[in-house]
């Protein structure tokens, strides 16, 4: 595959909830209706955004990691772009926003994505009670790192043409281009629960929203001084080419809505490594292919679906079976589900598989998140003990019971060692961390 260089942009903004993602889906959807190829790509680890982005664009969308993933992963997937006509990358928290402690080649921060790729940002500017200061928050991000480039501003949340006009009066003494502004619509909202965006698959109304969205900015921006505005992808030479070994030649993966928390680039890998991907679906009654070596159980939303899946009688004997001649792997979501119960947001406790003894609860919930470092004390499919591996945490569950061997020590991103741990017993293993690199493997 040819390497990319293809121009692209960045969409960032000053802090979360800014507007980032609706822009994005906005751009990606106006462009393709365009005629453009269009790769997206998301900043950080997020699994809901990229499957908006599939959808807006046609093409599958990756996650690019400055803490997570090896260069040379990332140089990798920057090759998904080598025949689109731009490159359009959401952006993760605030533009500089990362962890204290470096990870793979830097904190994690959509800056980090800027400096590497050389394309530029549009910021998203969220100028709801503000004016003329919007430029000067603009100025300070245009100033604050030397190697990242503001290309201009998309302001948002305007509330009439006469506050836009106020807040264009302070950008004409700033030298920032302003590329349009974007008023209030609630209908074109999208709905969220506690991981984020409902997941795209579930939104029914979602195609007439990109169609809406991208009539808005057909209308409110300023497209071609927008696509002016990309740069060419810079490259760095790789050191060597990243393989990831699947976890087996026939993959049992489990796929619906309560099971969708896989990064595309592993199962891209898994499939470039010469592995066959057979899914099936927990939540119809499927157990997996008895024909495949493994069964991996992704993270998604087993609370929100847990009596269904304690009814599925067929799935939990096919997998019960399985297990005792197969290894099986279960990722947050997949490793609640393979454990004994899970009390959902009502306070009822369903059982799940009981392959291992994990109990966790959602009634009285704490968050979970961050980067995260596995050691494994165990294997799992396609790692060997003493393999070091990159990636994060994120969920709502409470651990009321954890009584399995240990699997992993793991760290958060500043070397401190984590209560999560995981479980193994017998062929079946899990955990909470959701893998995006392998970094090395320990002696």
């Amino acid at each position: 595959m040819a390497g990319n260089n293809a121009p692209g942009l960045i969409i960032a903004a000053p802090a979360s909830h800014s507007g980032k993602t609706t822009l994005t889906l906005s751009l990606l959807a106006a462009l393709r209706r365009r005629g453009r190829i269009v790769q997206p790509y998301k900043c950080g680890p997020d699994y809901i955004d990229p499957a908006f982005h599939t959808l807006a664009a046609g093409r599958a969308s990756f996650n690019l990691d400055s803490w997570a993933q090896g260069r040379d992963r990332f140089e990798a997937l920057l090759d998904a772009g080598y025949d689109a006509d731009i490159c359009i990358a959401e952006g993760v928290m605030g533009l500089f926003d990362g962890v204290a402690t470096p990870g793979a080649w830097g904190n994690g921060s959509t800056a980090d994505i800027a400096a590497a790729t050389g394309w530029p940002v549009v910021l998203v500017l969220d100028v709801s009670g503000q004016a003329q200061s919007a430029a000067a928050v603009a100025l300070g991000f245009a100033r604050y790192r030397e190697d990242v480039a503001i290309a201009g501003v998309i302001l948002n949340k305007v509330a009439s043409a006469r506050h836009a006009a106020l807040v264009r009066d302070g950008f004409s003494r700033s030298g920032v281009a302003v590329f349009g502004a974007i008023g209030r619509d609630d209908g074109l909202t999208l709905p969220e629960r506690h991981l984020g965006l409902v997941q795209a698959q579930e939104d029914s109304s979602l195609a007439g929203k990109l169609t809406a969205l991208a009539d808005l900015v057909e209308r409110d921006l300023d497209l071609a001084a927008l696509e002016a505005a990309a740069r060419p992808t810079r490259r760095q030479p790789r050191t060597a080419t990243p393989r990831l070994l699947p976890p087996g030649q026939r993959v049992a993966l489990a796929r619906d809505a309560a099971f969708s928390f896989i990064y595309p680039h592993l199962v891209a890998g898994w499939r470039a490594a010469g592995a066959e991907i057979v899914p099936f679906s927990p939540l119809a009654d499927e157990p997996p292919d008895p024909s495949c070596d493994v069964a991996w159980l992704p993270g998604g939303y087993p609370e929100l679906h847990a009596g269904r899946l304690a009814a599925a009688s067929r799935f939990a004997d096919g997998i019960r079976a399985f297990a005792q001649n197969h290894p099986v792997h279960g990722e947050c979501g997949g490793y609640m589900t393979l454990g004994a119960g899970l009390i959902d947001a009502g306070g009822t406790r369903h059982a799940m598989l009981g392959l291992l003894g994990l109990e966790t609860d959602f009634a009285q919930r704490r968050l979970h998140l961050g980067y995260r470092t596995a050691t494994l004390l165990a294997a799992i499919p396609g790692h060997a003990p003493g393999s070091v591996l990159r990636g994060h945490e994120f969920h709502y569950a409470r651990v009321v019971a954890q009584p399995d061997q240990p699997l992993a020590e793991i760290c958060d991103a500043t070397g401190a060692g984590t209560a999560e741990t995981g479980g193994r017993r017998g062929r079946v293993t899990g955990s909470f961390f959701h893998m995006v690199d392998a970094a090395e493997a320990r002696s």
